[in-house]
C-alpha cells in the first residue's frame, strides 16, 4: 500500500468511520502519535482512547485530506477537520457549532514488510 493510501486509510477508517480496531491493522504496535491538540501517545490502546474522546465530543467528526505528498516512509498531509462540539472536551464547554479547522499532518509510515 502506498504512503498516501495508508494515510487515507488512517483518516477514513479510524477517524471518519470510528473503526478504532483498524489501528491494529494499519499501525505498528509501537506507533507514536501526536495529535493536533498537542497530546503525544504511544501504542494502540492510548491512541484508540484518544480517538474515542475526540469523536465523542465532536459529533459528525470528519477529516478531509486536502493534499498529501509522500517521500520514502514519510507523508505530509494538509487536512481539514470538522465536527459539531456536543460534549465538554479538553476543558471547553459545549457550543454545538461546527467550526472547521485546517491543519497539517506529518506521518511517518512503517510498511507492513518492515514489522
Amino acid at each position: 500500500m502506498s504512503a498516501p493510501k495508508l494515510v487515507e486509510g488512517f483518516y477514513q477508517r479510524i477517524w471518519n468511520n470510528g473503526d478504532v480496531d483498524a489501528a491494529s491493522e494499519l499501525l505498528s504496535p509501537d506507533f507514536s502519535f501526536r495529535g493536533s491538540l498537542g497530546n503525544e501517545m504511544r501504542g494502540h490502546e492510548r491512541f484508540k482512547s484518544y480517538v474515542r474522546s475526540v469523536r465523542g465530543a465532536l459529533a459528525d467528526y470528519h477529516c478531509e485530506i486536502l493534499s498529501c505528498v509522500a517521500e520514502g516512509n514519510q507523508a505530509f498531509a494538509k487536512m481539514r477537520f470538522s465536527g459539531r462540539h456536543v460534549a465538554p472536551f479538553r476543558g471547553l464547554r459545549t457550543h454545538w457549532e461546527n467550526r472547521p479547522m485546517v491543519r497539517s499532518s506529518i506521518v511517518q509510515i512503517r510498511r507492513f514488510s518492515d514489522r
